[in-house]
């Protein structure tokens, strides 16, 4: 499916490129695993070869796609339930789909929650996790740096 040096998106993860593909034995089954190493945070995923379509792993997005989110970044509208509990919730499940767009308007909202009240220290996990995982993908899709990215989407605040 994906070759040494692709780079890939964990749903859960965010972005990174194929170090290596390993053999590993576990629970006494034989896997090949990607190794994903991901920028942001210097961190390394292990991700079975066969189960990459079920976990939702993907190819990064085109620059010109990143662009567009961007853009799309200023319009989303975001409306967040009172109730804790639903809206961490909400979020997850917006946050598991991969779906970049659903991450980033999780990202919007709960930086304007937080401009707003303050986060709780789940959401405010939660929004470190978001970010993560959409500026890594848009690093490497706009081969910009962190800090210019987060910067972008700030002032799109």
């Amino acid at each position: 499916m994906f070759q040494i040096g692709d780079y890939i998106v964990h749903p859960m993860h965010g972005a990174g490129v194929i170090e290596s593909v390993v053999t590993k034995k576990i629970s006494g089954q034989q896997r090949d695993y990607y190794v994903l190493k991901l920028p942001v945070g210097d961190m390394v995923v292990m991700v079975p070869v066969a189960g990459c379509e079920n976990i939702g792993v993907r190819s990064i997005i085109s620059k010109s796609e990143a662009e567009n989110i961007f853009e799309s970044f200023k319009e989303l509208e975001v409306s967040m339930t009172q109730n804790w509990n639903k809206r961490y919730r909400e979020n997850m499940d917006k946050i598991k789909s991969g779906n970049l767009l659903d991450v980033a308007s999780v990202v919007k909202g709960l930086m304007c929650r937080d401009n707003e009240r303050g986060l709780s220290t789940g959401e405010r996990k939660m929004l470190h996790s978001a970010k993560q995982i959409l500026i890594s993908e848009l690093v490497i899709a706009t081969e910009t740096d962190y800090d210019g990215v987060e910067q972008r989407l700030y002032a799109s605040l």
